[in-house]
């Protein structure tokens, strides 16, 4: 992701080849929901499957990417201690695949929808799963894990009322959920 994005944005600094990358890049492997809806034909064979794993490795510029990248290396650091790195993988495909169908479903939008985001709600997801499900063992109070959830609802209707709408909510809620049945499923890992 890191590597695609410094070239994207030397490229919209005139480092690298023509001004346009980042439009190609966008066109190419963006998630957009007139694929889904097929109000629209894809460019190329396969890209109606393609953009539901693509779409997570293209960012809008370098701090959306850096938004990103601390949540997935901040989390990502606690879940593969805990169920390895293939896990780990898997569940960041799977929650950045069910971000796209979530978005595919619910946005009406005709403008592409990038990030990683919907991996690193998967990542909140699954941390969330194992707190409940470990609070529920330990007959513990449930409320900080249904605190996190609302407080990061909340985020989410603060940061796209402030962005005006340019916030994929419906990616967040799509691989949040991923996550939270990953670790309810095949993720739950090393009891703690």
């Amino acid at each position: 992701m890191a590597a695609i994005e410094l070239a994207l944005t030397a490229s919209d600094a005139g480092l690298l080849g023509g001004r346009d990358l980042r439009s190609l890049a966008y066109l190419y492997g963006a998630f957009w929901q007139p694929l889904v809806a097929g109000t629209v034909l894809p460019i190329y064979s396969g890209q109606t499957v393609a953009m539901y794993v693509t779409h997570a490795f293209l960012h809008g510029g370098l701090l959306h990417l850096a938004m990103n990248a601390v949540i997935l290396l901040s989390l990502g650091k606690v879940i593969a201690a805990r169920i390895g790195a293939f896990g780990t993988l898997s569940v960041f495909f799977l929650s950045a695949i069910a971000g796209g169908t979530a978005f595919g479903l619910i946005s009406s939008g005709a403008g592409p929808m990038i990030g990683a985001s919907g991996a690193a709600f998967g990542f909140f997801g699954i941390w969330n799963a194992w707190e409940f499900s470990l609070r529920r063992r330990r007959q513990m109070p449930l409320r900080p894990v249904l605190a996190t959830a609302a407080g990061l609802t909340l985020a989410n209707i603060a940061l796209f009322v402030f962005l005006g709408g340019g916030l994929a909510w419906e990616a967040h809620f799509g691989g949040y959920v991923m996550g939270w049945l990953a670790g309810l499923t095949f993720a739950r890992g090393l009891p703690r």
